[in-house]
C-alpha cells in the first residue's frame, strides 16, 4: 500500500549512456517549470508484477495517480493530504498528511532542493544524478530516489524503496506540460463520498 502513495511522477523509458552531474539548483529549476502535467506510466514491482495507469499533477498540491485494471487503485493529493483508494478496502481511503511525504517536493509551489530537509543525499554515477528523499521524521518508511539527467534536464525515474527493503520503480511515457486540468479531478473528499455512493 505504501507504493501507491510514493507512485510515479515522471520518468523515461530509458536512461541516456552519458550525462553531466546535475546541481540541486538545476532541478529545482527544472522542478519549477511546470504547472501542470499528465502522462501514462509504468510501475515495475519488487515481484516483477507490471501496473499501469495515468497521472495528472497541478502544482501546488495536486496529484491524480490513477491504475488500470485489475488494480484500479486511486491515489489523490489534494486539500494537503494523500489518500490511497484501494479497491479491496471497505473501510475507505488511508489518509497521510502530504508534507510527510517525499511527493510533496514534487507539489511545492516553489521547489528549492538545497533547503529541503527530506533530501537525505545526492550521488552521480558518470550516467545520472540521483536525490535521495525520505521524511526526516520517520526514515523507517524508507526512501525515494528521483533519477536525474541533463540536456535538457529530465526526471527518468523514480525508485520507491520501502520498509521492507522492496524496491519499486516507475517508468512514463512522453509527458504533455501545461495542459489545462480541472481542480475537481483531485477533491479527495468528492472521490470519497463517489465511492461510498456507488458511482
Amino acid at each position: 500500500m505504501y507504493r501507491y502513495l510514493l507512485a510515479p511522477v515522471f520518468a523515461a523509458l530509458a536512461i541516456p549512456a552519458a550525462a553531466d552531474e546535475l546541481s540541486l539548483d538545476q532541478i529545482s529549476d527544472y522542478l519549477n517549470s511546470f504547472a501542470t502535467a499528465q502522462g501514462k506510466f509504468t510501475q515495475i514491482n519488487d515481484d516483477g508484477s507490471v501496473s499501469t495507469g495515468r497521472i495528472w499533477l497541478k502544482r501546488p498540491g495536486r496529484a491524480r495517480f490513477e491504475y488500470d485494471p485489475p488494480t484500479q487503485a486511486l491515489v489523490l493529493a489534494g486539500q494537503g493530504a494523500v489518500a490511497i483508494f484501494d479497491p479491496k478496502s471497505n473501510t475507505g481511503p488511508e489518509t497521510y498528511p502530504l508534507k510527510q511525504t517525499p511527493l510533496n517536493i514534487v507539489l511545492r509551489r516553489n521547489v528549492d532542493l538545497t533547503r529541503s530537509d527530506m533530501v537525505a543525499g545526492k550521488s552521480y554515477d558518470g550516467t545520472a544524478t540521483t536525490v535521495t528523499a525520505m521524511d526526516p521524521e520517520s526514515p523507517e518508511y524508507g526512501n525515494i530516489q528521483l533519477v536525474f539527467t541533463d540536456a535538457p534536464v529530465q526526471l527518468r525515474q523514480w525508485v520507491i524503496n520501502d520498509q521492507a527493503g522492496s524496491a519499486t520503480t516507475v517508468v512514463l511515457g512522453e509527458m504533455e506540460f501545461g495542459p489545462r486540468i480541472k481542480n475537481s479531478i483531485f477533491d479527495i473528499r468528492a472521490a470519497t463520498e463517489n465511492i461510498t455512493d456507488g458511482r
